[in-house]
């Protein structure tokens, strides 16, 4: 689906605010994205996954080391080529080695040179049936793995938690007025009724935020915004899941996975393709003629602006006295007149004590950007959505996608760049609020909504799939060098210009 022409794209002056509800909703996307949504939700709809009986056992769920994985025999016979795509069937059973009939595990699958330190993503296909066909691309001799991070009954009972449990994660915002001050829970909704919520939905992209109003200050006294943590009673009624549900079955990512070797005896003529490991990232940006860099997100586009200064010469940060996790942050380049900067993403940020006036939707500063061939823009959001249901993130990528349009009719020469999500180390606290589960659903959606747009999307998802390092939600530098010079080689070009 191609994302709406720009002529049809237009900003409001004011956005009608959702009303707040006795019961929470998230269905509070914009009247004319409504289809939209209901197309996008149809879009990422998981395979239906079993439900769980009392009297369910760790031992009835996928297990690795009793699942198969088999080459499927090249179509006309002989050895596979450079180019070529080998496709691997892979039957999952359980620990008792039965079969399983039903789809919806979560399976991630890559190629690996260990020698050339390369490596490629896989796609997987779920036939509903308990197979699946791993499809690697061949570009040189390696191993073949397929990963379970998770095995479908896990989904159940995620799926579950994010319905019963939108609001686990919690945040909270201190009101103050002179010397008095309070402290009031959070969240994109409330159980309660209006009178009882201040209502800070932001009045141009129409994003809902409410707080519990203060017993003794008012709304406009509120100072700041921060985290507050993972709810006590929330946390209490996740564990009586998981006292049913083994904790194994949140970590099967940690059990063995499922290898092949591809040795020259199968894969002819290989090709030494490496990532671009080794490269001077500092002789790469010296060459851009780029004179500004605008991040916004969460800390994996921070981890960007973090490795620029570390990796760059004459790139200095300049001192704005703010807070380490959420900026904003600038770093100049006086010899070549070029400045980058870091804004984080607005609610639900799971920063701590970001001020009021520093809370900024990536769709209104995307509206303040004057643009041109001489600005590059990245943007980064995701992983502080994982807790909520699609619709929050829909909606959040439904009004920056917007913005994207506004920008690029004003300013076509805007090189404008999206990263995806990746997959992470997972804690049990990890999977029941960041699985990548929840991840590879919002980077399903990222790919679909800005289809068709005048964007580059750097695809940190496969990335971080291909290499040898292991996961984890701020992936180590070899990975982040390897993302950024994906992001210099969109924004500079072969001969270092835009």
């Amino acid at each position: 689906m191609l994302a709406p022409v720009l002529h049809n794209i237009t900003l409001k002056d004011h956005t009608e605010l959702p009303t707040p509800l006795s019961v929470c909703s998230f269905h509070s996307v914009l009247p004319e994205d409504v289809s939209e949504l209901e197309f996008l939700k149809e879009s990422i709809a998981w395979p239906e996954t079993p439900s769980l009986p009392s009297n369910f056992s760790l031992n009835d769920t996928s297990d690795p080391a009793h699942s198969t994985f088999t080459i499927i025999p090249k179509d006309g016979g002989g050895s596979w080529h450079v180019g070529d795509q080998l496709k691997v069937l892979i039957k999952i059973a359980d620990f008792h080695s039965r079969p399983k009939k039903s789809g919806g595990d979560v399976l991630l699958a890559r190629l690996h040179s260990p020698t050339l330190h390369a490596g490629v993503a896989g796609q997987v296909v779920d036939h509903l049936n308990g197979s699946y066909t791993a499809v690697f691309s061949l570009l040189w001799e390696g191993s073949a793995q397929v990963t379970l991070v998770h095995p479908s009954e896990a989904v159940t009972v995620l799926q579950q938690i994010t319905q019963e449990q939108p609001a686990r994660i919690s945040f909270k915002s201190i009101f103050g007025s002179g010397s008095v001050t309070e402290t009031a829970t959070c969240n994109v909704c409330l159980k309660s009724p209006p009178e009882q919520l201040c209502n800070f939905t932001d009045i141009r992209t129409g994003e809902p935020w409410f707080c519990y109003k203060p017993k003794k200050l008012k709304c406009e006294d509120r100072l700041d915004h921060s985290f507050e943590g993972f709810r006590s009673f929330q946390l209490m009624y996740i564990i009586t899941k998981i006292i049913s549900f083994p904790v194994g079955l949140f970590l099967c990512n940690n059990q063995t996975p499922l290898n092949v070797m591809l040795g020259s005896r199968r894969l002819t003529h290989m090709q030494k393709q490496l990532f671009r490991q080794g490269k001077s990232l500092n002789n790469l940006f010296t060459k851009c003629t780029m004179k500004v860099l605008h991040l916004y997100g969460d800390s994996t586009i921070r981890q960007w602006f973090e490795y620029l200064l570390t990796s760059t010469e004459d790139l200095k940060k300049f001192d704005l006295k703010t807070a380490k996790q959420t900026g904003p942050f600038i770093a100049l380049d006086y010899t070549k007149n070029t400045m980058v900067t870091f804004n984080c993403h607005a609610p639900p940020i799971r920063f701590g004590n970001l001020p009021v006036s520093l809370q900024h939707y990536v769709a209104n500063e995307l509206d303040n950007v004057v643009g041109g061939t001489d600005t590059a823009i990245v943007i980064g959001v995701w992983s502080h959505f994982s807790t909520f249901p699609v619709e929050v993130y829909i909606r959040r990528l439904l009004s920056i996608r917007k913005a994207v349009l506004r920008l690029l009719n004003r300013a076509p020469g805007t090189v404008i760049i999206i990263r995806t999500p990746n997959p992470k180390a997972l804690t049990l606290y990890e999977t029941l609020t960041n699985s990548d589960w929840f991840s590879l659903q919002q980077y399903k959606l990222l790919r679909i909504i800005f289809k068709g747009v005048n964007v580059k999307i750097v695809d940190a998802w496969e990335m971080t799939v291909a290499h040898h390092l292991p996961h984890n939600l701020h992936p180590q530098p070899p990975i982040i060098m390897n993302m950024v010079n994906v992001v210099l080689s969109h924004i500079c070009g072969s001969e270092g210009k835009i």
